[in-house]
């Protein structure tokens, strides 16, 4: 496989998981935002829950960019198919961790949080998941 067939397959890997880390958000809201809230007094711990697990992505983020470093160190070397791989692996456990703040406000729909917290979880989410796009002078 070459190297830009790489980086192809992990671009669309992550709108893929961009789309995991909304849909659940989307789909709730559309299918029960409308509803009764269930338990009303968890929607401030769970907006705090949700902001809360942005931190669990930090270290998912140091080594990404420890195995962006080993990468560009392999590029036109026998290791390079490995720490593509290795890449891609550290990164898909890290864009499952951005996911959580999206994921919380999914879960938030049902505690009856507003709108705005929601949004705000969701666009957390999509900024630490930017920072796993695989950067140009990679390739």
């Amino acid at each position: 496989m070459t190297r830009a067939q790489v980086r192809r397959r992990l671009e669309l890997a992550w709108w893929q998981y961009l789309a995991v880390a909304l849909a659940p958000l989307l789909v709730f809201a559309w299918v029960f935002g409308g509803g009764q809230a269930l338990i009303p007094v968890l929607a401030m711990p769970m907006f705090i829950a949700g902001v809360a697990s942005m931190f669990l992505s930090l270290p998912r983020f140091g080594a990404y960019k420890h195995a962006l470093i080993a990468t560009q160190k392999a590029l036109n070397t026998d290791a390079e198919p490995g720490a593509w791989i290795d890449l891609a692996r550290i990164r898909r456990l890290g864009m499952l961790f951005a996911c959580l703040p999206a994921w919380i406000a999914a879960l938030s729909v049902f505690v009856g949080l507003e709108a705005v917290p929601q949004i705000l979880l969701a666009v957390s989410s999509l900024v630490l998941m930017y920072l796993y796009r695989i950067p140009r002078q990679l390739g």
